[in-house]
């Protein structure tokens, strides 16, 4: 199997004054652009190979870049800079591919459009319809001599732009937040959904392409902030003191789809605490001896990409499609917007001091001999207690900024926890190393001792109602 990876040029300036287009070099967000694709490239294995990239100053300049963010592989001793990639041609393109040494199996090509797509197309016979500016197109080939490469006879294995390596890249073109400055409050909730779920849209390339972790982060917040929102429309649409008709009883259908939106938030959560523990391995290196640190990221990684597999198997499933659909529908119904306006202010306010009241009890409970899942439940009743004040910001901006301290404290609690679940898995799948168990039994003994002391700062925490 043969391996092609064309590359198109980041972003350049235009050509200005007596500048030659051969001349342009590149912007400071073309240099971004091709910095943020070093690391989808290195994954790809697409460094490994041979090296062509056009004379011009902007191709010159993007493989710059990418070399100084991956020193490595000495690439600046590998590559070719070659005047014959100086086209636009995609046929001139087809030729010079067709020179190229029997031995090349991997082949990374820094040119231009329209002759990298024309070239794409040539070869895949549905290449997409447009490269963006340090944009990458992987294509896999039969092992045969490249001189007889024919037309049609290769697959597009995978596509990147930096919008979808990037996250900061990403928000140069992510939806617009809503203005919620005048709305009302049924207005607000219905801008807000809407919103959300244009992000999680948004998002889903990016995490399919798992190269920047902000990607399903993000994903993740906008999943269960839908959620959660519409669990407090629930709970505070119901009908006034003596009533029993239950609020989604008046929201036919909410229930349901949040249920579903539940499940989706629901299978990120291993992808996003392995993301979460591999990012803390590099800003508090684990107490390990530097062969037990390498086996446990090995471990990671592996873990990492078969949960990534498996969230974007789902992501690919027409089943997740017509949900998303269906629950963008629903947010613009006539059954959502009436069921909205039967909240009130009043309604939200009793409901946020039952909330605030079963947690603070919640909390007087919480002894020396309280399991972990006690203040996991702490963690959860704050979120509950701060999307529903955050239905009305300017009212409670005093107290939102109160739980700022408590929903850190506890999801501190939590991260360790979970450092701990998962140091415990790699102890026990570390067969024929005891060594390797006792370095981990030592590690999480010293994480329990950070845990015990969270746990007493979460004991000596004022009540919410105080």
């Amino acid at each position: 199997m043969r391996h092609l990876f064309l590359m198109r040029h980041a972003k350049a300036k235009k050509a200005s004054g007596d500048m030659a287009d051969h001349q342009r070099p590149l912007r400071k967000r073309g240099r971004r652009e091709a910095a943020a694709m070093a690391v989808p490239l290195r994954r790809w294995q697409a460094l490994e190979g041979e090296l062509h990239v056009s004379d011009a100053t902007r191709t010159q300049e993007t493989f710059v870049e990418v070399a100084e963010q991956c020193s490595e592989f000495s690439l600046a001793e590998r590559a070719r800079f070659d005047e014959a990639l100086y086209t636009f041609d995609g046929q001139a393109l087809l030729a010079w591919l067709k020179t190229l040494p029997d031995e090349a199996d991997k082949v990374l090509v820094i040119g231009h459009n329209p002759a990298l797509l024309e070239l794409a197309d040539w070869l895949c016979g549905g290449a997409p319809d447009d490269l963006a500016t340090g944009g990458v197109l992987h294509i896999t080939l039969a092992d045969t001599p490249w001189h007889s490469v024919a037309q049609h006879s290769a697959e597009l294995a995978d596509s990147l732009s930096p919008e979808q390596a990037s996250h900061a890249f990403f928000k140069r073109r992510a939806p617009e937040p809503p203005d919620l400055g005048k709305v009302d409050l049924r207005h607000r909730i219905c801008e807000l959904l809407a919103y959300q779920c244009r992000m999680v849209r948004a998002l889903e390339p990016g995490v399919i392409a798992g190269v920047d972790p902000e990607f399903l982060h993000l994903y993740r917040v906008n999943l269960r902030r839908s959620r959660a929102i519409g669990e407090s429309v629930l709970a505070t649409a119901e009908k006034p003191a003596g009533k029993k008709t239950p609020g989604h009883k008046k929201l036919p259908g909410l229930k349901k789809r949040l249920k579903r939106l539940k499940r989706r938030a629901q299978a990120t959560s291993d992808l996003r605490d392995l993301d979460v523990f591999l990012e803390s391995l590099d800003t508090t290196p684990p107490p390990l001896s530097p062969r037990s640190r390498l086996a446990l990221q090995r471990w990671l990684h592996a873990r990492h990409q078969t949960h990534h597999e498996a969230l974007c198997q789902q992501l690919n499933e027409p089943e997740y499609d017509d949900e998303m659909l269906d629950w963008q529908r629903y947010l613009t119904s006539k059954t959502f917007r009436k069921g909205l306006g039967r909240l009130s202010s009043d309604r939200i306010e009793t409901v946020l001091a039952e909330r605030i009241l079963s947690h603070d009890h919640d909390l007087a409970a919480i002894d020396s001999e309280s399991d972990d899942e006690a203040f996991h439940d702490l963690r959860k009743s704050v979120k509950r207690i701060r999307y529903l004040a955050e239905l009305e910001p300017k009212r409670h901006r005093d107290f939102l900024a109160g739980l700022k301290r408590r929903q850190t404290l506890l999801g501190d609690f939590q991260d360790l926890c979970i450092r701990q679940v998962w140091i415990n898995a790699f102890a026990s799948d570390a067969r024929n190393a005891p060594r390797r168990k006792e370095e981990c039994d030592a590690w999480r003994a010293a994480l329990e001792k950070e845990k015990m002391a969270l746990r007493e700062e979460v004991k000596g925490l004022e009540p919410l109602a105080s």
